[in-house]
C-alpha cells in the first residue's frame, strides 16, 4: 500500500476567541494546499481512500488539493491524533493509495517512525505546515520512502 500522510497547511489566527477545531485555512494555506495538490498529481500519488481528521482546516486543505476519484471519510478521531492512533488506522487500510491529512506533532511523529530511512529534505524533521510524505508501506515493516515534500519547495 502507498500511504500519504500530509499535514494540514496555513491556518488563519486572525481570530484569538476562535475554537481550535473551527479554524479555517488563511489565503497562503489555501495556495499552498492547491500547489501540494498539483505535485500530488503531477507525481502520480493519488489516493483511493482519504482520511481527514473534521477540523475545519484540514476538511479545507483537503478541498484546496483537488484530488479526482477518492473515497473521503472525514474522522473525528484524527483530530490531534498521536502517531500510534495514525499509523494502526493506516495500516488497517486494504487500498492500493490512502491519504492522512492531520496535525501536528501525531503527524509529523508518524511520518518519521514509519519510514525506514527518512528523506535528506532539511524540513523533514520539522513537518512544517503542508508538509507531505509518500511511503511505500509493507504489511508489517517501516515503510520506504517515496516522495517527500513541502510547500516552500513550489514558491
Amino acid at each position: 500500500m502507498k500511504l500519504i500522510l500530509l499535514r494540514h497547511t496555513k491556518s488563519d489566527w486572525t481570530d484569538p476567541a476562535q475554537e481550535d477545531h473551527d479554524r479555517p485555512l488563511n489565503a497562503r494555506g489555501r495556495a499552498a494546499a492547491a500547489s501540494m495538490g498539483d505535485w500530488l498529481r503531477s507525481r502520480r500519488h493519488l489516493p483511493d481512500l482519504v482520511l481527514c481528521s473534521d477540523a475545519t482546516r484540514t476538511q479545507e486543505t483537503l478541498e484546496n488539493l483537488f484530488l479526482p476519484d477518492a473515497e473521503v471519510q472525514m474522522r473525528p478521531d484524527l483530530y490531534l491524533a498521536e502517531a500510534a492512533a495514525i499509523l494502526t488506522l493506516a495500516r488497517a487500510q486494504t487500498v492500493g493509495c490512502v491519504l492522512i491529512v492531520g496535525h501536528n506533532p501525531g503527524i509529523a511523529e508518524a511520518a518519521a517512525a514509519i519510514v525506514a530511512t527518512p528523506p535528506l529534505h532539511s524540513e523533514f524533521a520539522h513537518y512544517p505546515t503542508g508538509a507531505c510524505l509518500v511511503v511505500d508501506l509493507p504489511d508489517d515493516r517501516p515503510g520506504r520512502l517515496l516522495d517527500f515534500a513541502v510547500p516552500r519547495d513550489f514558491e
